[in-house]
């Protein structure tokens, strides 16, 4: 259902942002996908251009070596790129994800959430820029690509999915990862206040179309049909803030991915303190990976 075929990984050749590649490099093996290794480097550097392409070569070759398991570098189908960061590190991402025409973006997340709340940070705003889906890692979650042999290990992948083109998106990355790796799909869709405060008896009426009746079947709809042969879906409809219930949920069923749209009807809560997508970016307990529609053909 998706296919991507290349990949780009941010890094500032550090050793807390070059855990990124450790998925990147996994999903590059699993997909046969081509890795773009990017390093932004500011306009102040004066070197050699010979001696600094080499010594860059280097650090790329470096940093990739902890991230390959049980794959050599000869194995690995991936180009380092240097780009200058003439604004600001999000916009030079983003140019040369769509430069490269890349299907996926994968990225670490410093988690900075009093920064970030107000200014943003550079994984969420390329999330909402980017030209295709961002896979986001952190810090203190729930890994599922293992350290030493670099395989991919989902059991649980949640779907927060508002019925927009972007959380279809995310469907379309849950449903195919869960049906690759034989992982629990659980989908969640969040009413809001005005909704939840229906009437009681609305909700207890089997032959009333209340809201939360009406969001558990198109949850149920969204699933393909075939996908109910071999994967085990879990639906379900929860009241409140979006970003509230998709972390609560998250948490307390141990989800290893969560899968959302990068903007949608349901997760755009204001500029100033930032979308539910971005409150779920600071504070998941898993990676995410905010969906968008893919300007590049990724999506068949």
């Amino acid at each position: 259902m998706i296919a991507i075929q290349r990949i780009l990984c941010p890094t500032d050749l550090t050793t807390e942002s070059d855990e990124a590649l450790r998925y990147a490099v996994a999903l590059s093996s699993v997909y046969n996908a081509k890795l773009f290794v990017l390093y932004c480097k500011g306009t102040e550097t004066n070197h050699n251009n010979n001696e600094q392409s080499a010594d860059t070569n280097s650090l790329f070759i470096a940093s990739l070596a902890p991230h390959l398991g049980l794959k050599s570098l000869s194995e690995l189908n991936w180009e380092g790129l240097v780009a200058e960061n003439t604004d600001d590190v999000s916009k030079t991402i983003v140019r040369e994800a769509a430069k490269h025409k890349v299907d996926l973006i994968v990225m670490r997340s410093r988690r900075r959430p009093r920064a970030a709340a107000l200014l943003g940070s550079t994984a969420e705003t390329v999330s909402r820029i980017a030209p295709c889906s961002v896979l986001i890692t952190h810090p203190q979650e729930r890994e599922w690509v293992s350290f030493s042999a670099g395989e991919i290990d989902l059991n649980r992948i949640l779907v927060a999915h508002d019925f927009s083109a972007h959380s279809e998106v995310a469907l379309k990355y849950g449903v195919s990862l869960a049906q690759e790796y034989q992982a629990e799909l659980h989908l969640i869709h969040v009413l809001s206040s005005e909704e939840a405060n229906e009437p009681e008896i609305a909700w207890a009426d089997a032959g009333s179309k209340s809201s939360y009746k009406s969001a558990a079947l198109q949850l149920q709809s969204a699933v393909p049909n075939e996908a109910f042969l071999w994967c085990k879906f879990v639906n379900t409809v929860r009241c409140g803030k979006t970003y509230e219930q998709v972390l609560t949920y998250a948490k307390d069923h141990e989800i290893d991915l969560i899968c959302m749209g990068a903007s949608g009807a349901r997760f755009i809560l204001g500029v100033l303190f930032g979308s539910s997508t971005d409150r779920v970016l600071r504070q998941a307990p898993c990676p995410v990976l905010a969906a968008r529609p893919a300007k590049t053909g990724m999506l068949n």
